[in-house]
């Protein structure tokens, strides 16, 4: 989700993640429309954070069939292989061998989210795909969420564990993490790929100096406004528990349904059990998810140095193509490929995204070669 299989509650309802100046969180009630028809849906971001919250509804039997004619990663209960980054269990899947490449997926979900891409990304080069903290299968650490510390994880994983020059893929969150990754680390990032990427371009007049808090503000007012937030997210995190629920808002985040099955939302549910999973999903959605505003995509766009490949569902109901074509006219070392898909393109129309992907390594190929030598 993460992130991802993420999940929308109202198409109406739309605010890009890191997009927020406000600390205010409302619901259940309506709000208003926001400005930008292209930007993501603040409450379906807190959605998406339920899924990943909730509780396991679904047999770990997964019978159900594959997509026809693509290879799927074995679903393991237990997860694949771990490493320890800065004290914190951290899961990750590792398959086939070549040039590196470092998968990271999107709000709310898993290294599951890559079932179809793994096995086949596989055949020519070695595929990672790792939890972010907080995610999946890795640790749910009680810490101050920060997309400095994704950023973090991910550079000191290519370091660690990567060894080697890699290029960085991302679906939603993921694709933020990727991006800034890549500029903090650009000696080992070869390339980047964005699928329906989270962040927000800059705001060109600059953000308004912040008043400083009252002390009715800060030792009254903003004490109420976490209780009123931990009422409200506790509310929404019981409601992810129930079944029809949960497939209902995966469901909304594929134009194609037919990917949601138990796989699928098992990857997503299963994470619940861990005692730390309500303390970190609060932390998530009051803390992180509604107060970014210091990371852009223009400041990282600025200092990116390799090349750029955009796999953008047109049809995602927050993440539309106005910001891949922006993107695009901003970096000019850019290749777009247009989808006809949702908000997680690698899971819904995985057979596209797999050969668009593989065209593109290929010709990156002689370049990573030079800089490897």
């Amino acid at each position: 989700m993460s992130s991802s299989s993420s999940c929308a509650v109202s198409p109406s309802l739309r605010s890009e993640l890191f997009s927020s100046t406000s600390v205010r969180f409302i619901a259940p009630v309506r709000l208003a429309q926001y400005r930008s028809k292209s930007v993501i849906n603040r409450r379906a971001f807190a959605f998406k954070g339920i899924v990943a919250s909730g509780v396991s509804v679904v047999s770990s039997s997964l019978v159900t069939e594959p997509v026809a004619g693509l290879e799927r990663l074995p679903f393991k209960p237990e997860g694949y292989n771990y490493w320890t980054w800065r004290g914190h269990k951290i899961h990750y899947v590792m398959e086939g061998e070549g040039l590196p490449i470092v998968l990271i997926h999107g709000f709310g979900a898993s290294a599951f989210h890559w079932r179809y891409n793994i096995p086949e990304l596989a055949k020519n080069y070695k595929v990672y795909a790792l939890d972010l903290l907080g995610f999946g299968w890795s640790e749910k650490a009680i810490i101050e969420y920060d997309a400095v510390v994704w950023r973090d994880q991910v550079v000191d994983f290519l370091r660690e564990i990567v060894q080697e020059p890699a290029v960085v893929v991302g679906n939603s969150l993921g694709g933020f993490t990727a991006l800034m990754s890549a500029v903090e680390l650009p000696e080992q990032v070869t390339g980047v790929v964005l699928l329906n990427s989270a962040g927000q371009f800059g705001n060109a007049n600059g953000e308004p100096n912040q008043p400083e808090e009252s002390v009715l503000q800060k030792y009254i007012l903003k004490p109420l406004k976490e209780i009123f937030q931990r009422v409200v997210l506790g509310f929404l995190f019981w409601q992810s528990k129930q079944p029809a629920r949960i497939e209902s808002v995966l469901k909304s985040v594929y134009i194609n349904s037919s990917n949601v099955d138990d796989y699928l939302v098992e990857s997503i549910t299963r994470p619940a059990a861990d005692p730390n999973a309500r303390e970190v999903y609060y932390r998530l959605m009051s803390r992180f998810m509604l107060n970014q505003s210091t990371y852009t995509l223009d400041s990282c766009l600025s200092k990116l140095r390799c090349p750029l490949l955009l796999l953008w569902g047109d049809l995602d109901p927050w993440v539309g193509p106005t910001k891949a074509n922006r993107i695009k006219e901003f970096y000019p070392q850019t290749t777009l490929v247009n989808l006809q898909a949702g908000h997680c393109p690698h899971d819904e129309v995985p057979d596209l995204v797999n050969k668009a992907l593989m065209n593109w390594l290929s010709s990156l190929t002689p370049e990573v070669s030079l800089q490897t030598q």
